[in-house]
């Protein structure tokens, strides 16, 4: 087997190995080149070339989002590193492990005008679960660590005894700083940065290993609820007869379906689900900002829980934020391994463990169900909200309102569905979804960045067919997201073009004016066919509610190629459609 000659390439490539960090996504360069030929000519890992950085880190995230494992990623020195901030501040709010690895110069070369060289070290200090800064390995008495100098000797074996200890020295500690900071990936589900130096020459190779990194281990221990936050927590669930869930973003089957069995028999509880959440139940109460929009604040004060309870990363509703900051809970209680965010100004505790540990340590001794008319109030009001929402979309003209109750409405059973941010996730917000879907959307930084990236990454190592809808600046801001040889023919691009940012004509502002145009809703004419083609899709578009439902017909059969149809909507009545869907459903 080919190794690089460098032993500080060896031991990241090795201790990655030891840990099962299989899927490396490289970007091309010459500083980093120790670490692509380790891992390249290694079959135990499965790596990707991707040559955008920015593009790479969303790639890397859409991966990591679905194993559950860390992805690593590998950059040469300089702005390179930079690229991969926004996919980085996304792993971290949204709690999915990467493995940042950028090449550095050596300390003697930086800050002294050296090309393609920054100050590499802590550079992502305030989105960072662990920062690693390696030591240049030893190559002769230039190569010294810092404060250190190798004394003028008599002796050429005393000289050489000593040389051998700094190696051995730094050897130790690179090994503990890629432990540590590979672990912190694994324990706390985030993104870790290691910067490693390495001098010239970078290219030498050799057929056997020089060092053998020692692997520390991993020791991830759940933790339990204490008797003295259970007895309190059964205190206030059997008193208050007002108690809500609110679920923001939630993988996939993280909550075993007994349990949320037992939370619908609760007349005293209702649960509002995220689309998000993936979460379903038919007592549940998705499609928030739906059900609360039109509410008046009497009936906001109504609706104000005793208790909250709340799991799952952000929350998409502003609707849902604003009135429970105005109508604060008696007590909020957030679940969460990890952090716990007092979105509502009124956080009274964090429960350190996960929400189905929660549920399965404090429901089975909840003793009664407190006699209450919370759930079935609100269950009419659902309904009521029901039928005026269809009697709504026959009414309405076509437009982005109409399109997304079409496209959702089409989406494959066992599918997953990437939502770009923006409108994308807002309007989907406002239906049904198919309860056989996975849903996703980078919430962490809600960013439009990398959603297609995200979404590629995801498709490239999913075995379930992917649709990924997005609108048009979202599209058009990452589309190197397609400058990818890893997508897979069952991958489904549907781009919403209204012609800008459609949002902002929702947003307070002066619209239809030059200045909003140009600089808010940044108007614009293109379209993605020429992208389409440039990057091997299948092309199709849609400009009415006919041609749609024609076009969707074929649109998810299998294909020789991934596909992308584009639906064009009329971009300035979208806003009035929307607005006065809050109006007529009250």
């Amino acid at each position: 087997m080919i190794y690089p000659k460098i032993p500080l390439a060896q031991t990241v490539i090795q201790l990655c190995k030891a840990k099962n960090i299989q899927h490396i996504v490289i970007s091309p360069g010459s500083r980093n080149a120790p670490l692509t030929l380790g891992f390249t000519n290694d079959d135990f890992f499965k790596c990707y070339s991707i040559v955008d950085e920015r593009s790479a880190a969303f790639f890397a995230l859409g991966i990591a989002q679905q194993l559950k494992h860390p992805v690593a990623l590998v950059c040469t020195s300089g702005s390179a590193l930079l690229n991969y901030y926004p996919a980085i501040s996304e792993a971290f709010y949204s709690d999915i492990p990467l493995i940042v690895m950028s090449a550095d110069r050596p300390k003697h070369l930086i800050d002294i005008g050296d090309g393609q060289t920054i100050n590499q070290k802590f550079v992502f200090e305030n989105h960072i679960l662990y920062s690693a800064n390696l030591k240049l390995d030893l190559k002769d008495e230039k190569n010294i660590p810092e404060n250190e100098e190798l004394p003028i000797m008599k002796n050429l074996e005393d000289k050489l005894e000593r040389f051998l200890g700094f190696q051995k020295d730094i050897q130790s500690h690179n090994e503990f700083e890629i432990n540590t900071a590979i672990n912190n990936a694994l324990m706390q589900s985030g993104p870790v940065h290691v910067n490693i130096p390495f001098d010239e020459p970078l290219y030498e190779t050799v057929d056997k290993l020089t060092v053998e990194p020692k692997a520390s281990e991993v020791v991830i221990k759940p933790k339990q609820i204490d008797s003295y936050t259970l007895q309190e927590c059964l205190e206030y669930w059997n008193s208050y007869s007002k108690k809500m869930i609110l679920v923001g973003v939630n993988a996939p089957n993280q909550i075993e379906q007994r349990w949320l069995d037992e939370i619908a028999k609760d007349d005293s509880v209702i649960v509002f689900t995220e689309t998000t959440s993936n979460l379903h139940e038919d007592s549940f109460f998705p499609s928030i900002d739906q059900m609360i929009a039109p509410l008046s604040e009497d009936e906001q004060k109504q609706l104000q829980p005793d208790v909250l309870l709340t799991f799952g990363g952000l929350i998409v509703s502003k609707k849902i934020k604003a009135l429970l900051r105005k109508f604060q809970p008696k007590h909020h209680w957030h679940i969460d391994k990890k952090r716990a965010n007092d979105t509502f100004f009124c956080l009274s505790m964090h429960v350190e463990t996960t929400p189905n540990h929660f549920f399965e340590t404090v429901l089975p001794k909840i003793t009664h169900y407190v006699k209450s008319n919370y759930k079935d109030d609100w269950s009419l009001v659902r309904k009521k909200r029901l039928e005026k929402h269809e009697s709504y979309l026959k009414a309405i003209p076509y437009s982005d309102f109409k399109v997304f109750d079409v496209i959702l409405k089409s989406i494959p059973d066992n599918s997953i569905l990437q939502v770009g941010n923006s409108s994308a996730i807002r309007y989907t917000q406002l239906f049904s979804i198919n309860k056989t879907l996975e849903v996703f959307c980078n919430r962490g930084t809600s960013g439009i960045d990398g959603c297609t990236s995200t979404a590629v990454g995801c498709a490239a190592i999913s075995n379930k067919p992917t649709v990924f809808i997005t609108g048009d600046l979202s599209f058009l801001y990452d589309s190197n997201g397609l400058w990818n040889n890893y997508i897979p023919n069952n991958f489904r691009i549907i781009v919403i073009n209204n012609q800008g940012g459609g949002i902002f004509r929702i947003l307070p502002g002066q619209k239809n004016t030059d200045n909003f145009d140009y600089f808010f809703e940044t108007k614009h004419n293109l379209n993605a066919k020429h992208l389409s083609n440039m990057y091997g899709f299948e092309y199709a578009s849609a400009k009415t509610e006919r041609q749609l439902k024609n076009k969707l017909q074929a649109f998810y059969s299998e294909s020789e190629e991934p596909k992308l149809l584009e639906v064009f909507t009329p971009r300035t009545i979208n806003d009035e459609v929307l607005l006065s869907y809050f109006e007529y459903i009250k």
